[in-house]
């Protein structure tokens, strides 16, 4: 019964954005296979290969060496512009820029856009501790707007956090004026999604240079749905990150596409073109199942709602007990409520006692 209620919940806070999802044509994006210099640009397909096995091929090259395909080359064009007065509303000092580690075909999307909080604790930490040399990169959900996340980021900096509170690839200031939604990082559009995906770890790794460059000493992450996925694949291919704080968890990217209630259109696009058990496939490298042998590198905490419609919840017990195995040492939350609801008091207020809890205890 309790379920029915939160499910009914789920179903009406998802159906407010319905109108605005766009079922767009399926495309195995053979263009966005090449370097991230020239992602978009045309490439030449073998006659002899169909392009669901070129893609293969070129996973199955990816899969041997992960951590080349998330590394970035380093920048130092990181521009801090100050908030007016020197601080910005609630703590807020300014705003990071920085080029992406990934170059697509769209302008906007290839400055990244952070912004700072650093830390402000409630009490003056003790001399000789490092509370204040601590810091953590925030990712918010998918399709989140600008000022997602930015209480997460005051409450972090009360407990003595610094944080960059980063927007994803398409989001916010970094969308085409072509869409109204982020679509291009979540779509039937098989090789853009993976290579977007690569983006945002490559500009949240960029993200943590800096941050270790301005003297912080302990880095984290915190990750919200999408952003979970893609601050656990940061981890495990970024030896700064000693600690992370996964919100909303699923093993694999295609199941979460192909079951999940906010992406419904997304697998109308997929349809009829490639299967579940191929798109499981074709997406591993930005899966996190892919990585459980790396988990036990992190100190972890993994929190999933009871009701979720959006991650399926048998799928991120999946995740829990197969992590749990390779680390006993990892944290879990569970929310009694859903995925759109952990947004609703009074589960926003228990899911962030959870994140900064763990944060300010662990990292």
């Amino acid at each position: 019964m309790i379920g029915s209620l939160f499910h009914r919940w789920e179903q009406r806070l998802a159906n407010v954005s319905r109108h605005e999802r766009v079922v767009r044509p399926f495309d195995w994006g053979l263009d966005w296979m090449a370097p991230p210099d020239t992602a978009g640009l045309p490439v030449p397909v073998p006659a002899s290969l169909a392009a669901d096995q070129l893609i293969r091929a070129w996973v199955d090259e990816v899969m041997r060496d992960t951590d080349a395909f998330f590394t970035p080359a380093p920048t130092t064009d990181y521009v801090l512009t100050p908030a007016s007065n020197g601080r910005g509303r609630a703590g807020e000092a300014g705003t990071l820029t920085f080029p992406s580690g990934f170059r697509t075909p769209h302008v906007e999307n290839n400055t990244v856009h952070a912004r700072y909080f650093p830390a402000n604790p409630l009490r003056s930490p003790r001399a000789g501790t490092a509370a204040a040399r601590r810091a953590v990169v925030v990712l918010a959900q998918w399709n989140s707007d600008p000022e997602g996340h930015l209480g997460l980021c005051r409450l972090l900096a009360k407990l003595g956090i610094a944080s960059l509170r980063i927007s994803l690839p398409y989001h916010d200031r970094r969308m085409p004026p072509d869409l109204s939604r982020a679509d291009y990082i979540v779509s039937s559009n098989i090789v853009r999604t993976l290579q977007v995906c690569r983006q945002a770890v490559m500009d949240v790794r960029l993200a943590l240079w800096w941050l270790r460059d301005q003297g912080y000493e302990r880095l984290g992450l915190l990750g919200t749905s999408l952003g979970s996925c893609l601050a656990m694949l940061t981890g495990v291919h970024e030896p700064l990150v000693r600690a992370q704080a996964l919100n909303h968890v699923s093993p694999y990217f295609g199941d979460v596409v192909w079951r999940g209630l906010s992406t419904e259109h997304v697998r109308q696009g997929l349809e009829g073109h490639v299967d579940l058990e191929a798109l499981r496939e074709l997406w591993r490298p930005i899966s996190p199942w892919s990585y459980l042998d790396r988990v036990h590198e992190k100190r972890t905490l993994l929190v999933y709602a009871k009701y979720d419609l959006t991650f399926p919840v048998d799928l991120s017990r999946l995740l829990v007990n197969e992590w749990r195995r390779r680390d006993p040492g990892l944290v879990v939350a569970t929310l009694p409520c859903g995925h759109y609801t952990t947004g609703e008091a009074p589960f926003k207020f228990l899911d962030g006692y959870h994140l900064g809890n763990f944060l300010a205890r662990r990292l």
